[in-house]
């Protein structure tokens, strides 16, 4: 497609509408805020996202702990639907003082059993692993690209009511040309 054809809204033309170019000028700041806004809000969500995985690795850690009492065989709490339990366990922290906590832990395991639980630098239990590297790098993508569409889908669907109000403006302009006209040319028929 020849630049012509893609600028025809900016062509000087005795048959260009006012309308016309306001939705030219429409068009362009839809695909510019669309293009820089969404770029800048994927960019940063997935840096923000990737940054946090980076954290939960460098400050989590896993320890072996004890059972402290026997988890159930198949009871659902916490609309578990993995086949673990709520149980207490105790573990040492960092410092090696003994800590002592409720996480998820496999159904039917009986007191005295060793698992492994997820510690912070200070020794608090952290309610789940850290995210994986590979996996850090697809969610980040994707709270990015869910970013950008956040940003995007209210920018064209605000772009799209804008051109459908100038839609509806030319044709009601064009029935008023037409009422105009089509009287010169003769009785209505039909």
């Amino acid at each position: 497609m020849s630049t012509t054809k893609r600028l025809w809204r900016w062509r000087s033309n005795p048959l260009r509408r006012h309308e016309d170019v306001v939705e030219a000028w429409i068009v362009l700041a839809v695909w510019v805020v669309v293009a820089v806004a969404g770029a800048v809000a994927g960019l940063v969500t997935a840096w923000s996202a990737e940054h946090e995985f980076a954290e939960q690795r460098a400050h989590r850690h896993a320890v072996r702990a004890v059972l402290v009492t026997d988890a159930p065989h198949g009871a659902t709490t916490d609309r578990q639907t993995d086949g673990r339990v709520r149980g207490s366990v105790r573990w040492a922290a960092p410092d090696g003082t003994p800590r002592g906590g409720q996480t998820l832990v496999g159904g039917g395991l009986k007191a005295g059993a060793s698992v492994t639980v997820w510690q912070d630098d200070q020794g608090r239990l952290a309610p789940s692993r850290p995210t994986g590297r590979t996996e850090g790098h697809v969610e980040a993508a994707l709270f990015g690209a869910a970013a950008t569409l956040a940003v995007a889908a209210p920018v064209f669907g605000a772009g799209a009511l804008a051109r459908a109000r100038l839609d509806r403006r030319r044709m009601a302009r064009w029935d008023q040309e037409w009422e105009l006209l089509g009287t010169q040319w003769g009785p209505k028929t039909g």
